[in-house]
């Protein structure tokens, strides 16, 4: 089970989730990251992609948490956060870092289950709930395609 930070981190990106989701239809509040007690960083993303305008319209919807906390809006990046199963299913086949409160892995997401993940990283594989990922990234490998 997540220890209170790691609590707090959830319930507040539940919350947030909820009330950027709502207020601006088709945007995804893919991650929120507490950075210190007083800060945290809040990962969107859009079909159309995001730009400076949309991480404006974002803090205009956290505008009450301004009081409390400073808040940053961010596009997912090359090293996309991951915390669902959907994120994870769409994640098949690439590469991951995942990070619980008691192990790290790397590897390859092999499948995107029920309630966990599959981590592929040389001859085994491993199932990590997702209840119990603190932070999970995808690995940037630059483009391959060059």
């Amino acid at each position: 089970m997540a220890t209170a930070p790691h609590q707090k981190e959830r319930e507040l990106q539940r919350e947030i989730a909820r009330s950027v989701e709502s207020a601006l239809p088709g945007v995804e509040v893919l991650a929120l990251e507490l950075l210190g007690k007083e800060r945290f960083c809040v990962y969107v993303d859009h079909a159309h992609g995001v730009d400076h305008a949309l991480c404006e319209r974002v803090t205009g919807v956290l505008r009450p948490y301004l009081d409390e906390y400073t808040v940053e809006v961010s596009s997912p990046g090359f090293d996309r956060p991951l915390r669902t199963r959907a994120h994870f299913e769409r994640a098949v086949g690439k590469k991951v870092r995942v990070k619980t409160e008691t192990r790290k892995a790397r590897g390859e997401v092999v499948s995107a289950g029920e309630r966990s993940v599959r981590i592929g990283n040389g001859p085994g594989a491993t199932d990590i709930p997702y209840d119990e990922i603190v932070r999970a990234n995808l690995i940037d490998e630059g483009d391959r395609d060059l």
